[in-house]
């Protein structure tokens, strides 16, 4: 299981404090949400953070390669431009994830499957933290760990919004494996703790509903997922 607290959420007044506590927190990856206001109605971390985020991402994916990201998402709503764009990321040497916002059919992400490290259901309408999950995603989650198993492929299923320990062991239960939260985990005074329940309720739930063995050594990637839109 991967946690990977989100910095939308963090106290933006002391960012560099922030970042060190998810370092110390056991925590896999810290995830970065990058707007402009363009493809969705809000803008996050500024040039001296990580540059931007925005409806034209081949223009930033050198800079954020060499900021030091080893994942970078792009939204399968781009249409397009998916294609060349996970070229270009892999041609980098980075992770490749897509990401889906919750209007958006499953289906769209079928023709990029065997080419993706990771697929990002969004379980809130991207843009503004602290919205509540929508619990329609869930079958989202569910078919795409059923794809995964079918082909045996080998990308991570993430969720991200409106996750909380309760939700996350809902997503762990239909497939889900990556857990980006941010107000559940920043909000609490001693994070690591909260990501170690966290992940205990993510594996808790996969053990119920697998009926396989609860993950002992988990694999740890101490990464920046960082999510162009």
């Amino acid at each position: 299981m991967i946690i990977a607290p989100s910095l939308l959420a963090a106290n933006f007044g002391r960012l560099a404090r922030e970042v060190e506590r998810v370092n110390a927190s056991g925590a896999d990856w810290l995830h970065l949400d990058i707007m402009d206001g363009h493809f969705v109605p809000n803008i996050s971390f500024g040039p001296a953070v990580v540059r931007t985020m925005c409806s034209k991402p081949e223009i930033l994916l050198e800079p954020f390669a060499e900021a030091g990201v080893s994942q970078i998402n792009i939204h399968v709503e781009l249409g397009e431009a998916v294609t060349p764009l996970m070229w270009k990321i892999k041609s980098l040497g980075k992770r490749v994830g897509l990401a889906i916002n919750p209007p958006t059919s499953i289906c769209m992400v079928q023709p990029y499957l065997e080419r993706i490290d990771s697929l990002l259901i969004m379980t809130v309408n991207p843009g503004f933290g602290g919205q509540a999950f929508i619990y329609e995603m869930l079958p989202k989650i569910q078919q795409a760990c059923a794809w995964r198993s079918e082909r045996g492929f080998g990308y991570n299923i993430g969720v991200d919004g409106g996750i909380d320990f309760k939700t996350a062991g809902e997503c762990a239960h239909v497939g889900a494996d990556t857990f980006i939260s941010g107000t559940t985990l920043f909000g609490r005074p001693n994070l690591g703790a909260a990501v170690k329940k966290m992940r205990k309720i993510a594996e808790g739930a996969r053990f119920a509903a697998s009926g396989a063995r609860p993950l002992t050594n988990r694999h740890r990637e101490p990464a920046l997922n960082r999510q162009l839109s």
